[in-house]
């Protein structure tokens, strides 16, 4: 696991607290900086079966992250950044 730095765990937090949902490709990003963030390693990831379109999404999303050379503390980064612009755009209850 790596270290999760402060701004990130607040930005896990206040996901849960937004107004409204993200679309479908913001909630992709989500998931492939927070499992890159948090050190997930991907090379043990099963990889979805063919009917498992949901699974494919997140897979090929979480892939194009570790494929882009994304380091653990840049997805925890970036994930902050989405979170406070995605708290913008949908409203947020503190």
């Amino acid at each position: 696991m790596v270290a999760q730095s402060a701004p990130f765990q607040k930005a896990i937090t206040d996901s849960k607290k937004l107004q409204a949902k993200p679309t479908d490709e913001e909630l992709l990003q989500l998931y492939a900086l927070f499992k890159t963030g948090t050190g997930e390693d991907f090379s043990k990831a099963n990889k979805p079966g063919s009917f498992d379109f949901k699974g494919k999404y997140k897979y090929n999303a979480w892939k194009k992250v570790v494929d882009d050379k994304t380091t653990p503390e840049t997805a925890q980064k970036e994930y902050v950044d989405l979170i406070e612009k995605l708290k913008g755009d949908y409203g947020f209850q503190a």
